[in-house]
């Protein structure tokens, strides 16, 4: 396997190169990111000395660029997770998740298109041989009411710039593998929490805000629910998928957590005044309610059902235990958030 992996300087990128790079399948591992305010090469420290391990910074939007990857590391096996993905980012500014998230889907696929099929015929040679993994978001489902679930067949009704421009992508990979055979799988994951996720989503801000006795800002009544899985859950999902998955199928990955955003606030200034109590305590008192975002989805969750039966996949960290692991890493790396931030200009949350 000569896997490529997009995005892999981000959070859940970074994760899942730590998490498959030793695996014997893996002969050689390219991470091609072009390192923007949330990509950083800091993440993969003590993995970018990986024998297996390469990189290229290399912007998807240059065609030429990811061409030149996919046929000059000889790519077997894709797992697309590079994209703009902040949801307020996407209402101030959508043209760069346009961008980014359709057209640099599209130069991802044409790429290996061109590099797996026999130009003279437009048959793939040795299909089995090869895997493209794009990796989406649940959001692309739009917003539930207050019971069901999203599953593979819910359809799709994008609610914001981001979320329209992933759908987006979705479909562009659905259609090359039922136009041209090219072997595609899609996944859909909810909210994803744990170690190097850029402090610009909610519960690194919520730790980041009462680390310095600022206010926490919670979009309307703070009510708005969604359902949450742990990174390190979600890279063994995608390693499974990416090696036993159904071509051309789709799966949802999802944590069977489902917490509204004050509760979360509220569970980390629990954690967070046990942990830290020289900070003085009594952090709920920093929760503010701000306004709401502009078409806020009021709940997400995840029916996982599917990979669980087809891939034996289950989720295998207690939530409550998984945040509090996540508000001790951030705890011990506040350089690194400190790093993160310096000369960013962040929205208010996620």
């Amino acid at each position: 396997m000569h896997l490529l992996v997009t995005g892999g300087a981000g959070f859940i990128g970074s994760n899942l190169i730590r998490h498959v790079i030793d695996r014997p399948e893996i002969l050689k591992l390219v991470n091609l990111d072009c390192l923007t305010y949330a990509g950083h090469i800091e993440n993969l420290y003590g993995v970018d000395r990986h024998p297996k391990y390469l990189f290229e910074k290399v912007d998807l939007r240059n065609k030429a660029d990811v061409a030149r990857v996919v046929r000059d590391h000889s790519i077997t096996h894709v797992m697309h997770l590079a994209a703009e993905s902040h949801v307020d980012r996407s209402i101030l500014g959508p043209d760069d998740f346009i961008q980014t998230n359709v057209i640099g889907t599209v130069n991802l696929l044409e790429a290996c298109r061109a590099s797996w099929f026999d130009s003279r015929s437009s048959v793939a040679w040795s299909l089995p041989k090869f895997r493209f993994l794009n990796v989406s978001t649940d959001e692309v489902y739009g917003s539930l009411g207050p019971t069901g679930c999203f599953t593979e067949t819910t359809p799709y009704a994008p609610n914001s710039p981001y979320s329209a421009s992933k759908a987006a992508s979705d479909m562009l990979v659905r259609a090359y593998y039922r136009t041209y055979g090219l072997p595609t799988i899609t996944t859909n994951c909810s909210n994803n929490y744990g170690p190097y996720q850029f402090p610009e989503k909610l519960i690194p801000v919520v730790i980041q805000n009462i680390t310095l006795r600022k206010p926490i800002p919670v979009y309307g009544d703070g009510t708005n629910i969604r359902d949450w899985l742990h990174v390190q859950d979600h890279a063994e999902a995608l390693w499974l998928v990416l090696c036993q998955g159904r071509v051309g199928e789709t799966y949802n990955i999802g944590g069977n957590n489902e917490w509204a955003n004050i509760r979360i606030v509220e569970l980390i200034c629990e954690i967070m005044d046990e942990l830290v109590p020289e900070l003085g305590g009594n952090s709920r008192k920093l929760i503010t309610f701000v306004e709401d975002r502009l078409g806020h989805d009021r709940r997400y969750a995840i029916d996982a059902t599917k990979i669980a039966r087809e891939l034996c996949w289950k989720p295998a960290r207690r939530f409550e235990d998984g945040l509090r692991e996540t508000v001790t890493w951030y705890l011990q790396n506040r350089d690194w958030t400190k790093q993160m931030m310096n000369g960013v200009a962040k929205p208010r949350q996620s």
